[in-house]
């Protein structure tokens, strides 16, 4: 599973490098291609390929007719372009989705399990503080047996 935070450089050209813990299981479980996207422009989602087709027949069993689908796949195609991981073990993150998330200098990389997301530092330590953990959230938790 990829878990864990870590934090990384974004270079100029709009890379980051996979910190090892990451690049270790993607290595064992995955090949070098990604699909970077995101659903709302704030954050870079980074999906293994494999990954992303799982999600692609899921909505392809639903069809484009389904408004949610729909609004899906207009976001995830937006923000949405095909990465390689080179032998560096860096990713791209394209322009337009770098811009709109504002990915400049120290970014945080996060595992959510079967993808990472990647956000501008301050941004998402500014979203933690602003959505606290509440009880009802701990209610929820509960009900799924965690």
């Amino acid at each position: 599973m990829l878990r864990g935070h870590y934090t990384v450089r974004m270079d100029e050209k709009g890379r980051i490098k996979l910190p090892a813990a990451y690049r270790r299981y993607i290595d064992e479980h995955y090949d070098t291609e990604f699909y970077v996207t995101s659903l709302t422009g704030e954050c870079a989602r980074l999906y293994p390929m494999a990954e992303w087709m799982a999600i692609e027949e899921k909505l392809q069993s639903k069809g484009t007719s389904n408004a949610a689908v729909r609004k899906f796949l207009d976001r995830t195609n937006y923000y949405g372009q095909l990465a390689e991981v080179d032998a560096q073990g860096r990713i791209l993150v394209h322009p337009l989705l770098r811009s709109s998330a504002e990915l400049i200098g120290n970014v945080a990389v996060l595992g959510y399990l079967q993808y990472l997301e990647v956000w501008e530092l301050d941004k998402f330590k500014a979203r933690i503080d602003s959505q606290p953990f509440t009880d009802d959230d701990a209610a929820s938790l509960a009900a799924l047996g965690i």
